[in-house]
């Protein structure tokens, strides 16, 4: 079975976190919308990751809606003491499926509460503020307002820690004359590297960075040279392109996710898997080409 112990640990607020860890928003049903095919496959993915050691879930109540973070609940209450959960807020859903901005103060209240509730918690180990400015990526903007709420609900015990996702660096300093910013979520993965400079600016300050669709996301990752070097080492294009992330920068921490016990278990291996420095070359010149 793998053994995420190899990949090593990061700081994720006031915990050490293994740097493998698992993204529920797949637990969803199709386009992150409504109920699971098959909720005890769901209950048993979750399950599985914590066995295996994992101990840094990432979810949201905008996945479902309100469906990830209750089978989270159901599956693993009462929860470990080592296990970091972490949500976003920020964003809703729409009636067709949307992705809509959820950022006046009621909006951002009853989110974090939903969450608490949802999750069964009394207080969120790690809250991530979604910049919707531009639902596909980051764009500039003010986020001084979304923010001091939250950290206003962080100041009354509801919320540990904060950290922010699809966001420019920009925005990050101006979060930080606010609150401490734990970690940063954004899209990053092989072929969108777009964050390479403040990956590295992140690393240096010890502050964590969290790529979401690290494999692509609903557009997965297509490459001859993936599937070469992936050929070559004998393991998954997955495998690789997750091994790539993890070799990158010691603060990135990942979360892949899947409905598959056995998928989820082929992504735990990744940890395992050492990228000689060849493979990484040609692996570094797929965005180039992408």
């Amino acid at each position: 079975m793998p053994n995420i112990e190899q990949s090593g640990t990061f700081a994720l607020g006031d915990q050490n976190v293994k740097r493998m860890g698992y993204g529920a928003m797949q637990l969803a049903g199709p386009g992150v919308f409504g109920p699971p095919r098959d909720r005890e496959a769901a209950v048993s993915v979750l399950r599985e990751a914590v066995a295996q050691g994992v101990n840094h879930i990432d979810t949201s109540d905008f996945y479902g809606p309100h469906i990830t973070n209750k089978l989270i609940s159901e599956a693993l209450a009462p929860y470990s003491d080592d296990l970091v959960i972490v949500t976003k807020i920020g964003a809703r859903r729409g009636a067709d499926k949307s992705w809509l901005p959820a950022f006046s103060p009621e909006a951002l209240t009853e989110a974090v509460h939903d969450n608490l509730r949802h999750l069964g918690l009394d207080a969120l180990d790690v809250v991530n503020l979604r910049v919707m400015f531009d639902t596909h990526g980051p764009a500039e903007g003010s986020i001084e307002e979304p923010l001091t709420v939250l950290a206003e609900l962080q100041q009354q015990g509801l919320v540990r820690h904060v950290g922010l996702s699809n966001v420019t660096a920009a925005q990050i300093e101006q979060g930080r004359s606010i609150t401490e910013i734990v970690c940063v979520q954004n899209q990053y993965n092989l072929a969108h590297r777009h964050d390479d400079a403040l990956i590295d600016q992140l690393a240096r300050e010890g502050v964590a960075y969290v790529p979401f669709f690290p494999l692509g996301g609903f557009s997965p990752l297509q490459s001859s040279t993936l599937s070469n070097v992936a050929e070559g080492l004998g393991a998954t294009p997955m495998q690789v392109a997750l091994a790539w992330l993890l070799q990158r920068a010691p603060n990135i921490l990942l979360i892949p996710g899947t409905s598959s016990v056995a998928h989820l278990n082929e992504n735990l291996a990744a940890a395992e898997l050492v990228l000689p420095e060849d493979a990484i070359r040609q692996l570094d010149g797929i965005a180039a080409s992408a």
